[in-house]
């Protein structure tokens, strides 16, 4: 699964800079047309042999950067200002580049001189690194690289989800389509708010939805909202079931906050725990707004949900999932969890009782 996340994650990168090479290769060809030659440096020439290995090469070279990101700086630049991670990272990708270019001017030299002698090969990187044809390049890739930041930027601050359904327009007209929603909240966040202070409390709520985002990631849930102390998860039909996703996001974020148990209680005097509540039903999803565009989902399923994770403190579960979610997965062969029914649940407005069960981990 996480392979899988994985290589979700860079093909996006590998695919922009193959793009812009694209791009390159025809806009070059338009310039060069029949010649066998570049004027500015005297290299060979042929578009019809040389654009599949441009943007094979580019591809790769976006694969790389992806892993660098996913792997490298969203960790260790994760507590870093925007404008201060964006130019890090660009003078990152550029010394880099650079070196490149360098490395490939030196291998050119070596095949092309019969008695190879690193003065010649010198001499011809003073002549490369000297001509418009290296900076240009420098220039050219520094500037995809710059647009695959902003894009591994923007992905982080809305969620490649958002990102890609508005860039696919899937929601531009609303769709209703069949959700599953879990409303996860902490235990005591009040009495935990005061007796940290509101700086602190901030600091706390951070790292722990720092702590969460793997968990989240691996069981494929869209993270919805962030409501103070609560997040809301999302997942369509399908995927929630597979697997068991949307049960598995529970137990892997528990095992994930259990883990740090020592380290949260040294840092802030407590340990996080927290609280859940799901349900599945029918909503409908479109984007919203003029100035700030969102997608939202709209129907009773949200305050069901949301009314079952407040039920948590009432029947003292940690988790409480409808009957109808019950009923969903223990429908799937593939289930292996213990259910148990606690109760019903009346809502306001409703006359029909909600049935309510947990789950024996």
């Amino acid at each position: 699964m996480r392979i899988k996340r994985f290589l979700k994650q860079i093909v996006p990168f590998g695919l922009i800079w193959a793009g812009f090479a694209f791009v390159y290769g025809l806009v070059e060809y338009g310039l060069l047309g029949t010649l066998e030659k570049y004027p500015a440096t005297g290299n060979p020439y042929d578009f019809e042999n040389g654009i599949l290995p441009l943007v094979l090469g580019a591809f790769v070279v976006g694969l790389l950067q992806g892993a660098c990101e996913v792997t490298w700086f969203r960790k260790k630049l994760s507590h870093t200002s925007l404008r201060v991670k964006i130019l890090l990272k660009l003078l990152f990708y550029v010394f880099f580049i650079a070196l490149s270019l360098i490395a490939f001017s030196l291998l050119n030299s070596y095949y092309n001189y019969e008695e190879y002698q690193f003065t010649d090969a010198l001499d011809d990187l003073k002549r490369f690194s000297a001509n418009f044809a290296f900076w240009s390049t420098l220039v050219f890739m520094g500037f995809v690289a710059g647009i695959a930041i902003f894009f591994s930027e923007m992905l982080q601050y809305v969620g490649d989800g958002v990102l890609y359904n508005a860039l696919f327009s899937k929601y531009h007209k609303p769709l209703k389509e069949v959700r599953i929603f879990i409303f996860l909240d902490m235990k005591s966040s009040t009495s935990i708010a005061e007796s940290l202070g509101h700086e602190q409390y901030f600091a706390l709520l951070k790292q722990y939805y720092a702590d969460m985002t793997s968990a989240i990631l691996d069981s494929e849930a869209e993270i919805y909202q962030y409501v103070g102390d609560e997040i809301v998860l999302s997942w369509p039909k399908e995927i929630g079931l597979r697997n068991n996703n949307c049960i598995v996001s529970f137990l892997k974020i528990s095992e994930t906050l259990e883990a740090k148990r020592n380290w949260y209680q040294e840092r802030f005097g407590i340990a996080p725990k927290f609280k859940a509540g799901y349900h599945i039903g029918e909503v409908t999803t479109g984007e919203i707004g003029i100035i700030k565009r969102n997608i939202i989902y709209t129907g009773d399923i949200l305050n069901t949900a949301a009314r079952l994770e407040a039920a948590c403190n009432t029947y003292r579960a940690n988790l409480l999932m409808s009957g109808e979610l019950y009923r969903e997965l223990n429908n799937k062969s593939t289930s292996r969890f213990k259910f148990k029914r606690i109760g019903e649940l009346v809502l306001r407005g409703k006359n029909k009782p909600i049935d309510l069960y947990t789950i024996e981990f």
